[in-house]
């Protein structure tokens, strides 16, 4: 039996586009990561392929949160779907063809960067128009749980691909895939221009102003920015070190299995103050991480690991549910956009640090101080009334 909201036609043409890209989202990485070492040879090739598809969406982040306040959300995402599909299907010709070369692939993933700094925004604020502001909890739990279903089949599935017939046809297949999707999001309300004549610096300032001045975004997004910081990088480079491959996976798969419990979970469970517990939530998401530095024997790690799967699963379902339904709708991506911004940053520079920290303190010490140093951070927020007091389901 379906879901409720499902039988709702704007989001569910919604669900079936976000679920289609998200899908080729999660195959990209693999397969562009096999496709640029088959092609190369060199592992400095894939780095600067990541790289250059990082720089532009920070970069243009806050345009594209703008540009989501001003025009269509629908046309954005139209715009960028297929942008998108155009260019992964150029890198998956260039493979597919034997004329593989760094340069041509490297400013075609720069510009998937870039068309993802102008479809993160606008995905944040075309849910409050096509759903129930009662319904935003709901439609954000089953977007996670086809967010978090597509990380562990994605990444799968390319994989499949690239043993069997190679990575360009596995790249080629996410460039193929944003097509559908596009025409499920062109079955969206047209939605309205909002400001098309409204010079843009003043409205990006707005948008400063908006962010700044909403002290419960404020504190929230430090906080993300301190997880970000002291959890990410530990966590990818640490994690594997720590664990062996066995194990490794093992816990991957366990915060898989809590990721999507909590998004079932959350599809019914309402809760008065939602962003206070999602806050509270995110001192479960060091506990992988703590158990590592600390030793901890295999049934802890797992359940570490699954714990914090379902802290995490709860955490962005608030953060998101509370940006949609209290901040107006004109500069609800403009918002979104700064916050990402600011809690993006933070990742390069925990991943830069944590090589010469280990080698100088220790990997153990360093998972584990970083880990009880993040959960300290996390409590901070909670001093704030706007973040304690903050209400589910009506306007602040």
């Amino acid at each position: 039996m379906l879901p409720p909201l499902l039988h709702h036609s704007g989001f569910r043409w919604f669900f079936a586009g976000r679920t289609i890209s998200l899908l080729g989202s999660a195959m990209a990485p693999v397969a562009l990561a096999f496709a640029v070492l088959d092609g190369s040879g060199r592992a400095a090739d894939l780095g600067v392929v990541l790289a250059v598809r990082m720089v532009p969406m920070l970069a243009f982040l806050l345009l594209g949160g703008a540009i989501a306040d001003r025009l269509p959300r629908r046309t954005v995402l139209l715009a960028t779907h297929l942008g998108a599909g155009l260019t992964q299907g150029l890198v998956a010709a260039l493979l597919l063809t034997g004329h593989y070369a760094l340069g041509p692939i490297a400013a075609l993933e720069f510009l998937n960067g870039l068309l993802t700094a102008f479809t993160s925004p606008a995905l944040v604020g075309v849910l409050p128009e096509i759903v129930p502001r009662e319904q935003l909890r709901p439609a954000n739990a089953l977007l996670g749980i086809a967010s978090n279903g597509s990380k562990v089949l994605g990444p799968a599935l390319a994989g499949l691909l690239v043993a069997s017939v190679g990575p360009g046809w596995a790249v080629a297949g996410d460039a193929v895939g944003y097509l559908p999707a596009a025409l499920c999001l062109a079955r969206l309300p047209a939605g309205r221009v909002r400001s098309r004549r409204a010079p843009l610096l003043p409205a990006l300032r707005d948008g400063w102003t908006a962010f700044r001045g909403t002290r419960w975004v404020w504190w929230t997004t430090w906080s993300y920015c301190a997880t970000n910081l002291l959890l990410t990088g530990p966590w990818q480079i640490l994690g594997p070190e720590l664990s062996g491959p066995a194990l490794w996976g093992a816990l991957l798969a366990a915060r898989g299995a809590g990721l999507l419990l909590a998004g079932a979970a959350l599809y019914r469970l309402a809760l008065p103050r939602l962003l206070a517990a999602g806050q509270l939530a995110g001192l479960t998401l060091p506990l992988p991480l703590l158990a590592l530095g600390l030793h901890a024997p295999l049934p802890w790690l797992l359940a570490a690991a699954l714990t914090a799967g379902l802290g995490s699963a709860l955490a962005a379902t608030a953060w998101d549910t509370s940006l949609q339904e209290h901040l107006p709708t004109g500069v609800l991506s403009r918002v979104s956009s700064h916050a990402d911004v600011f809690s993006y940053l933070a990742i390069p520079l925990g991943q830069l640090a944590c090589g010469p920290l280990a080698a100088q303190y220790g990997a153990h010490s360093l998972a584990t101080t970083a880990a009880l140093t993040q959960a300290a951070l996390t409590l901070l927020p909670l001093l704030s009334v706007s973040v304690r007091t903050l209400p589910h389901g009506r306007p602040a």
